[in-house]
């Protein structure tokens, strides 16, 4: 493929005119088609994609469309390819970029702000006032790959340089996929204060950024760490990846079983990342005075909130969106120093081209389903001719 002037590319990694891609048409429909491979520009690279793992959102935008905004709009019928848990290898670099090497693997970021408004100047780059106006009529530089621009249910995607992360050639591309996982859950603790030793928490919820929630804090040094949920064997793997307790909601009252371990105060901090209706007001009372809560995951539907709880026991309240304030780089260093298991987390792997039974495993966590990775042929191929 010829790329524009000032892209640089490499005779090691030819780039071709198109590649396969899934397209979002109406709502639940996902078509496979060619789509011509896109060119960086200044501060982007190209990544081909080797692997993305299947995330719970990808749900609510293949059939719901928001978070997902393209042009202005919903993202249905707007030749928009989903996808954004992905990593890679960089295979061509926009001008001026020097920061990565054609054929280093990354894994990636969603956000990338606009660099321009109050919260990006501020690191908080997942809530960019310019969100959804990039790359349109209105280019405000702004992008989130998988929601405002298209992802990594393709072979390659367009990535701005600060949504790149380094991974070691230790770290397999289905371990890789997980790092903003844990990226998300470092950023609820990062936003609770960063976790200093000996601090107590309840994650709730042990889905994927729950389990790995629990993984984090311990990795940060809380203790104890405990795990809630209605599945015993998450909540083993849980156990598995830090948490010093475990709480199935399902056997016994929540509240009461965190009041009992932590000898009636409550903990320090709570990673709510269920959703679940009644999680915020249990999760109030999980906390000890001055405690603080955290929201990773959100309802399907308005819930009440006992707002008066929390101002009479002067608990701080805060929400996250995504991966922000770098904190999937510090994910990254922990996972390549081995200090959690992420691929605990990996059940299943299919390949592209069978993406609509991956979504299927994962949405109806068929065989207990928890992490579904997706890969590229032409990684499976490239990685089967080194071991020749």
């Amino acid at each position: 493929m010829a790329m524009p002037d000032g892209v640089k590319t490499s005779p090691d990694f030819p780039i071709p005119d198109t590649m396969k891609a899934w397209v979002l048409g109406d709502p639940g429909e996902l078509t496979l088609k060619d789509k011509p491979v896109p060119a960086p520009k200044k501060a982007e690279v190209l990544v081909r994609i080797d692997a993305v793992a299947i995330c719970g959102t990808d749900f609510e935008i293949i059939n719901h469309g928001l978070p997902a905004i393209i042009q202005g709009g919903t993202p249905f019928n707007k030749d928009f390819t989903p996808g954004h848990e992905y990593m890679g290898t960089v295979v061509a670099l926009g001008p001026g970029v020097d920061e990565y090497e054609i054929g280093q693997r990354v894994t990636v970021e969603i956000h990338a702000g606009c660099g321009q408004c109050k919260r990006c100047r501020q690191g908080m780059y997942t809530s960019c006032h310019n969100y959804g106006k990039n790359y349109g009529d209105v280019d405000k530089g702004h992008r989130a790959n998988g929601f405002t621009t298209d992802g990594g249910f393709a072979e390659y995607a367009v990535n701005n340089i600060n949504t790149l992360i380094p991974v070691a050639d230790e770290m397999s591309d289905e371990e890789a996929t997980l790092v903003v996982t844990a990226g998300t859950s470092m950023y609820g603790l990062t936003e609770l204060g960063g976790l200093v030793a000996g601090e107590s928490i309840v994650v709730s919820g042990p889905g994927p950024i729950g389990l790995l929630g629990a993984a984090v804090a311990k990795a940060l040094g809380a203790s104890p760490v405990i795990l809630t949920g209605t599945r015993d064997n998450r909540l083993e793997i849980g156990r598995k990846l830090g948490a010093d307790h475990v709480i199935n909601v399902r056997k016994e009252d929540p509240v009461e079983a965190v009041r009992r371990l932590t000898g009636g105060k409550g903990v320090d901090y709570v990673l709510e990342c269920s959703g679940a209706p009644n999680a915020v007001n249990e999760a109030a009372q999980m906390l000890n005075r001055g405690g603080k809560l955290c929201l990773a995951a959100f309802p399907s539907e308005p819930v009440p909130v006992d707002v008066a709880y929390l101002v009479r026991n002067n608990i701080y309240v805060y929400g996250i969106r995504g991966e922000g304030k770098s904190a999937t780089h510090r994910a990254e260093a922990f996972m390549r120093e081995k200090r959690f298991d992420a691929t605990l987390i990996h059940t299943h792997t299919f390949q592209m081209e069978d993406l609509p039974e991956a979504l299927r495993y994962a949405r109806d966590r068929v065989e207990d389903a928890i992490k579904v990775v997706v890969r590229n042929a032409h990684r499976t191929a490239s990685k089967a001719v080194a071991a020749e």
